[in-house]
């Protein structure tokens, strides 16, 4: 299958939750986990996340860092990666501040909601995918992405779109930052929601780097084939 080289990036509490129970915008990370999401970001030619991390922050991430805008350039990158919204319903604000902010936008839906989109400003480019029972068919909607140029994928939430990505096997890392606090709570959000895997078949993980600074813990997975 044809697809970028894709890679999750998510903080989650020391239990494992990347939002409490009430899906409140994460915003436990310390500045140093977000220097670290930018740089990551600043790796990818687009970004990619559901509407539901879109709708609870309003906004999305953009590169700010002088040195990282100096990497992109000299790699013959743009200076903001695409930020990719992956949305069944299209049921978005076009008052949220993510529609104002100076980054390109794209839009990845279902064939039969394309056209809520295409005739009104707010993306560049809006990208129609069928529709399975599951959700969007991600092994086609990950080809056109390639095929329009996008090479490296950073993922940044929520857990049913990791989960679809593992599902189809096109996932290649994982970054998870561990914060210090515990959120509990059965409802709260996890990395991978969905249905989860049986422990003999669940993805397998290679741990390539390990690294605490502070009260955080940075790891950096590789997922085996």
């Amino acid at each position: 299958m044809p697809r970028p080289h894709t890679t999750v990036v998510l903080a989650m509490s020391a239990d494992g939750k990347i939002a409490d129970a009430g899906r409140s915008p994460a915003r436990f990370g310390s500045a140093i986990d977000k220097q670290h999401l930018e740089a990551r970001i600043a790796e990818a030619d687009g970004v990619l996340f559901g509407a539901g991390t879109l709708r609870a922050y309003g906004t999305t991430l953009s590169v700010r860092q002088p040195d990282l805008l100096d990497q992109r350039q000299q790699r013959g990158q743009p200076l903001q990666p695409i930020q990719i919204v992956c949305s069944q319903s299209v049921n978005l604000d076009p008052d949220w501040p993510f529609f104002r902010q100076p980054v390109p936008r794209w839009l990845l839906t279902a064939s039969e909601a394309a056209g809520l989109w295409q005739e009104q400003p707010g993306f560049e480019r809006v990208i129609s995918v069928p529709a399975t029972e599951t959700g969007l068919d991600w092994a086609i909607a990950l080809s056109l992405l390639q095929a329009a140029g996008i090479a490296r994928l950073a993922v940044t939430g929520g857990g049913q779109l990791v989960a679809a990505l593992l599902a189809i096997d096109a996932i290649d890392e994982f970054w998870l930052t561990l914060c210090p606090l515990l959120l509990g709570g059965s409802t709260a959000p996890t990395p991978v929601e969905g249905s989860g895997f049986m422990a003999a078949v669940a993805p397998r993980l290679e741990l390539l780097s390990v690294r605490a600074i502070a009260q955080e813990v940075f790891l950096h997975y590789q997922v085996q084939r």
